[in-house]
Parts: C-alpha cells; sequence; structure tokens
C-alpha cells in the first residue's frame, strides 16, 4: 500500500525520485497515466491489469466507458527505474498535470499520484473545508 505525501523535484529532463519506499513494490516496472483532478496516476504493473481487467467488462456500446478507456489508455506509459532511481515522466503526461518542478508525490492506497505543487495545495485547501462532511457520507456509521 502506497502511503504519504513527498515533495521530490522533477529535473529538466522530466525524471523524478519517488521515494525509497515506493521503489521496491515498483521495482518490476509501473505504469503512469493521467488521473483525474490533472494529477498523475502510478500503478504497478499488476495494478494497472487488475484496472484494465475491470474496465474490459464494461459495455463497449456505452459512449463514457470508450471515452474512459481510451483516454486512460492511450495516456499510458509503461516505465522502469533508471541507476539513479528516477523515472522519466512522457512529455505529454508532464503537459496535462503542468508539472514544473516542484512536484507533490502521494501515496494513495493502490496507487501513486503526482501534482504540481502549486496545482496540489490549491486542492488541498479545497477539499480540507469538506473533508469531515465527506467523511460521514464514505462511513456511515
Amino acid at each position: 500500500m502506497f502511503l504519504g505525501n513527498f515533495e521530490p523535484r522533477l529535473d529538466d529532463k522530466g525524471r523524478v525520485i519517488l521515494p525509497a519506499k515506493f521503489r521496491e513494490d515498483l521495482a518490476d516496472g509501473l505504469v503512469i497515466t493521467r488521473g483525474q483532478e490533472y494529477c498523475l496516476y502510478v500503478f504497478t504493473k499488476a495494478e494497472f491489469q487488475k484496472l484494465y481487467e475491470e474496465l474490459i467488462k464494461a459495455p463497449i456500446t456505452s459512449k463514457q466507458s470508450r471515452d474512459y478507456i481510451r483516454v486512460l489508455l492511450a495516456s499510458a506509459s509503461d516505465e522502469l527505474f533508471d541507476k539513479q532511481g528516477r523515472i522519466t515522466i512522457p512529455q505529454p503526461l508532464r503537459a496535462y498535470a503542468q508539472l514544473e518542478k516542484e512536484v507533490v508525490v502521494n501515496g494513495a492506497g493502490n496507487r501513486i499520484e503526482i501534482w504540481d505543487q502549486t496545482r496540489w495545495n490549491e486542492y488541498l485547501s479545497g477539499a480540507e473545508e469538506s473533508f469531515a462532511g465527506i467523511a460521514d457520507e464514505i462511513f456511515p456509521l
């Protein structure tokens, strides 16, 4: 399970060092793709395969399903770590997430999210206000 919040820097070649505690689970490779709210999702290859297997169960007659699958898979890129523990984020994904130098890497359970730091801070300030209310909806006791 991926947990925690980290603030590495993106280098001039679009590479980022993911936290050491994440790298072991990703050692066999990873898949980076578009996420929601203009962040990137990073999955283990096995987790991405599970996601894919669920997605293909959606009816091909559903335009929403086709659109979602197209965008998710067309933007996906499988990557490996280099010898320094960095991954390269392809330019189209960097552009989508508007990644510059300062990024935020969040553990989000079955995936990692990579955000532009400014965008993350804006998102977090809005999410903080509704955090308690959301908990009541997600965990009704």
